[in-house]
């Protein structure tokens, strides 16, 4: 059987794990999925009900960090993984760490402020801006975040900063970050993000 990589073409983290599945170049049929009528042999397989999901022979694979992993094992033409330094991966999982929570948190409420009244939403963005900051600060001497070069850190973080841009596109193109504005521009630009975003 085919590997099967369920996903929905918007979700952050469901393109993460395409960009990876793409660069290393593994033959698997995605299968996109309608949040309001998810496949029942996806929910068989991973009853949390939230994509990516990927099917192998062997295992099934539920969170994205997970996938990308995966992919990076089959194929790393880049080394993205930065295999050989561990000083390296360390900052990677710490910047995906600090991605996946406190800046996700800061995300999901900016972006659905009405549903957070507890702050407004301007304060919400303010929260989400000590990230951006952070990530400025990496991109003051290079084009990447961690090395002169793309690594999974660019990829996996690419589609968040992409979200909290896409809430207010006015404010981000004109607020004070502009190498974090080059870098994600830059990504938007890229053959792979291109690739894996077709309809």
């Amino acid at each position: 059987m085919a590997a099967l990589l369920y996903s929905f073409r918007r979700c952050p983290y469901a393109m993460r794990a395409r960009m990876a599945v793409a660069y290393a170049g593994v033959k698997i049929d995605i299968v996109e999925v309608s949040l309001k009528a998810k496949p029942p042999e996806m929910l068989e397989r991973s009853p949390k009900g939230t994509v990516p999901v990927l099917v192998l022979d062997d295992q099934v694979l539920e969170q994205s960090l997970d996938i990308m992993r995966w992919a990076l094992a089959q194929h790393d033409p880049d080394d993205w993984s930065m295999a050989s330094n561990p000083a390296a991966q360390r900052q990677i999982a710490e910047l995906i760490a600090e991605n996946d929570g406190p800046f996700k948190t800061d995300l999901d409420r900016y972006k659905y402020a009405v549903r957070h009244p507890e702050f407004t939403q301007a304060e919400y963005r303010a929260r989400g801006q000590v990230f951006l900051a952070k990530l400025e600060g990496l991109l003051s001497a290079r084009d990447f975040l961690i090395i002169d070069r793309l690594t999974l850190a660019d990829t996996a973080l690419a589609p968040f900063v992409r979200q909290f841009c896409f809430v207010d596109p006015d404010w981000f193109w004109q607020s004070p970050y502009p190498k974090l504005q080059g870098w994600l521009k830059r990504f938007l630009d890229s053959a792979l993000f291109e690739r894996v975003m077709r309809k």
